[in-house]
């Protein structure tokens, strides 16, 4: 990897656009699911920029592999959930729409990203 700075990684730039994303969306839901869904969500979100920060401060290559394999399964979680909102009536159609076609842009990346890696690590 050319760089160390995480920041410059478009699969981190685009992974906190959608957990700004799923902040907003997750706004709306009832307050009964404060402790449920919504933090749950939320977390899941916030884990996927902070797994690839994390593992890009790494020293190895193969170390940042792992912590892009959370980052990966994180953002399944979020695929998860925001179905399960939907299905529940917590965000409508247009917003569900929309992060989806978010979940899947960043899964396409994340999955070229490892691929990447695996490849020049061999």
């Amino acid at each position: 990897m050319k760089t160390r700075n995480f920041r410059d990684l478009e699969i981190w730039q685009k992974a906190m656009a959608l957990t700004l994303q799923i902040y907003k969306a997750t706004k709306t839901f009832p307050k009964e699911e404060m402790f449920g869904l919504t933090s749950q969500l939320r977390r899941a979100a916030v884990s996927i920029p902070s797994n690839i920060a994390e593992g890009r401060g790494r020293l190895s290559d193969k170390a940042f592999l792992i912590f892009i394999g959370h980052a990966r399964g994180s953002l399944y979680e979020v695929q998860t959930q925001m179905e399960l909102a939907h299905g529940l009536g917590y965000v409508d159609d247009a917003e569900a729409n929309k992060i989806t076609a978010n979940c899947i842009e960043l899964s396409q990346k994340l999955n070229a990203f490892l691929n990447k890696l695996k490849e020049d690590n061999g």
